[in-house]
């Protein structure tokens, strides 16, 4: 299936039940109108990191389920998988026949020597500072060969998460079967995890350089050019890196609009979220809430400093649970610009500054992703938190059958599955259409979908003070 201008949900393939066909029963049973796409987050064999440090991109984790439960799902929704372009687990097969046979492995240029990399005399303490790094050391990890010798290889994420070296043909052929493999097996998209990192360049920061950035970008898609499958760059860090993904041509990610969102509702200004949504173009999928922590990196500038700041801490003072710690080493933060929380409990597990979060949300230019527990408004975990010692595991509760089958109750959830099928249905929200945003008041914001080519027209007005809201499809009232 083709990618469809439908909501998306984002979910593991164990957190809605136990496994695929757990989850093809729910999405089916309760979730049909409501979702129109998946993405399905890592369903490989993987040795860490909830799925993102994979052995492989050609089986489906047994515990999961198969092939066949995969496709059955893209039956009835576009399906969106994930590549890690950056990194492949130490423990997959390629970097096992390297680790034993060193330099006569036909993996061998797969993966990026760090030694090698550097000229003599490099690199300097100034060329370390100088990484955009994810950890307060050097990203490399030293590995001892089964021919005795050691050798430095990059290691930008988690120790079992060793970086590729696409530079090389080795690799871009893995890419281009890996990809096609995917494509096979029905991604309407595929996610390029942490794409920003995988260019290696002396002399940069080896983030997001520029020009070759562009050129890896264009190879991807080249491998898909006879596919469905699109690709989707993902990327946290400042807006302007994502609007010149967006100016290429590519979808991108509304990664900001998580915090100008809180901020909105927690000082009752319009203004900022009215500015940023007519900077945003319309091909981009906007979240609320991931798999991840909430970026606070992605919206600077957006909000300033100062508005930034306040969000932050308005966050840690009302959100339901929130500690400052969970964001922190002690529960194993890989970055330091996230906060570990649900949406919900953000909001400090208020429904009508939740649902009104969404409302706003499904207006916006782009179309809306929603995670699992977000779907479900669900409140931090804190039992798994403390079980696991893992912050971003506040926001990863495994939801079982009997479970669902309550949440699916609440008048919050059932509002909010209404709203969803109404953005499916509704054709006022053709990506092809216009939007108008207007600030009433400072309290006040509206926005104003409509699409001409099809009669249609949607508008909302939202009272962030008073916690309102009026929403209006041609004329008519609709009440959600």
């Amino acid at each position: 299936m083709k990618l469809q201008n439908k909501v998306m949900l984002i979910t593991y393939p164990d957190s809605l039940g136990n496994n695929l066909q757990d989850l093809n029963w729910v999405l089916n049973h309760y979730l049909k109108e409501a979702i129109g796409g998946i993405h399905l987050l890592p369903f490989f064999p993987s040795a860490g990191d909830r799925g993102f440090s994979p052995l492989n991109y050609q089986t489906v984790d047994p515990k999961f389920g198969n092939w066949e439960d995969v496709e059955k799902l893209s039956q009835h929704f576009y399906l969106m998988f994930d590549f890690m372009i950056n990194h492949i687990s130490k423990h997959s097969p390629y970097f096992l026949d390297f680790q034993q046979k060193h330099d006569k492995s036909k993996y061998s240029d797969l993966f990026l020597s760090w030694d090698k990399f550097w000229p003599q005399g490099r690199p300097t303490q100034h060329d370390v500072d100088l990484i955009y790094k994810r950890k307060p050391k050097a990203p490399y990890q030293e590995i001892t060969f089964g021919d005795g010798k050691k050798e430095k290889l990059w290691n930008t994420f988690g120790p079992d998460q060793i970086d590729l070296d696409v530079r090389t043909k080795t690799t871009q052929t893995f890419i281009k079967n890996s990809l096609q493999e995917l494509s096979k097996h029905g991604a309407s998209l595929i996610r390029l995890d942490a794409f920003a990192y995988a260019i290696k360049k002396i002399d940069t920061n080896d983030f997001f350089v520029e020009p070759e950035i562009w050129q890896l970008l264009k190879q991807i898609q080249g491998y898909l050019d006879n596919t469905p499958t699109t690709i989707l760059p993902e990327i946290h860090e400042h807006y302007t890196m994502p609007f010149k993904v967006a100016k290429h041509g590519y979808f991108i990610y509304d990664f900001a609009l998580p915090m100008v969102l809180l901020y909105s509702l927690y000082s009752g200004n319009s203004k900022p979220l009215a500015d940023w949504l007519k900077k945003c173009p319309m091909k981009q999928f906007t979240t609320l809430d991931t798999h991840d922590g909430l970026g606070v990196v992605d919206a600077k500038d957006v909000l300033t400093d100062d508005q930034l700041s306040y969000t932050t801490n308005k966050l840690y003072e009302v959100g339901a649970n929130v500690k400052r710690k969970y964001s922190s080493v002690e529960y194993h933060n890989l970055d330091i610009y996230q906060i570990n929380t649900t949406y919900y409990s953000a909001l400090g597990n208020d429904d009508k500054k939740y649902f009104l979060a969404r409302l706003l949300q499904i207006f916006a230019p782009g179309i809306p992703q929603i995670y699992y527990v977000g779907l479900l408004a669900g409140k931090n975990d804190l039992q798994l938190l403390e079980r696991t010692k893992e912050g971003r595991n506040i926001n990863r509760h495994y939801y079982s059958l009997d479970e669902i089958k309550e949440e699916v109750k609440r008048p919050v959830v059932q509002s909010l599955l209404n709203l969803l099928t109404f953005r499916n249905k509704e054709k006022a929200f053709d990506l092809d259409g216009n939007i108008e945003i207007d600030t009433p008041s400072e309290n006040e914001i509206t926005i104003t979908r409509s699409n001409k080519a099809k009669d249609s027209k949607a508008t909302v007005n939202v009272n962030l003070k008073e916690l309102t809201y009026h929403a209006y499809v041609n004329g008519k009232e609709m009440r959600f």
